[in-house]
Parts: C-alpha cells; sequence; structure tokens
C-alpha cells in the first residue's frame, strides 16, 4: 500500500509538472503571438502618425496657395475694372 501511495504522489508530481510545461509554453506562444502584434500595431501607428504629418503639411500649403490665390483674385478685378487705356499713335 505504501508504494501504491508514493506511485500516486509521483504521478500527481508528474501531472501536475506536465500541465504547467503545457501550459507555460502556451503562454509562450501567446507572448510570441501578442510581440508580433504589438509590432505590427507599432508600425502602423507610425505609418498612420507620418500620414497625419503629411496631410498636416499638404494642409499648410493648400491654405498658402489660397491666400495666394486670393491675392490674385483681387489683382485681376483691380485690372479688370480699371478704365482701358487708348493706344498710342
Amino acid at each position: 500500500m505504501f508504494l501504491t501511495k508514493q506511485h500516486l504522489v509521483m504521478a500527481r508530481t508528474l501531472g501536475v509538472a506536465i500541465v504547467a510545461t503545457v501550459g507555460l509554453s502556451a503562454c509562450a506562444t501567446y507572448k510570441d503571438e501578442f510581440a508580433g502584434i504589438n509590432s505590427r500595431l507599432d508600425q502602423l501607428d507610425a505609418k498612420v502618425q507620418s500620414a497625419a504629418q503629411s496631410a498636416d503639411a499638404a494642409n499648410q500649403s493648400a491654405q498658402q496657395a489660397n491666400q495666394r490665390l486670393d491675392q490674385m483674385e483681387s489683382r485681376v478685378q483691380s485690372l479688370e475694372s480699371a478704365p482701358t487705356r487708348v493706344p498710342r499713335g
């Protein structure tokens, strides 16, 4: 009977060790997967940040171009409303 109890204790210990090993290996797999996903998310975040900066720069350029167009429009309107010149000679 004593050997049977020893065998049960040994079997339980081995069972716990096997379950712990399998559980830890699964955690390691998930850690690797999460690390990969986090890496891809970081790359996407960097791309989004870069795109946002590019969009801001394009927006500023467009605003400057609109200001120049507004200045040209006022100049064109003043030239169109000026009296016509009589050609010489």
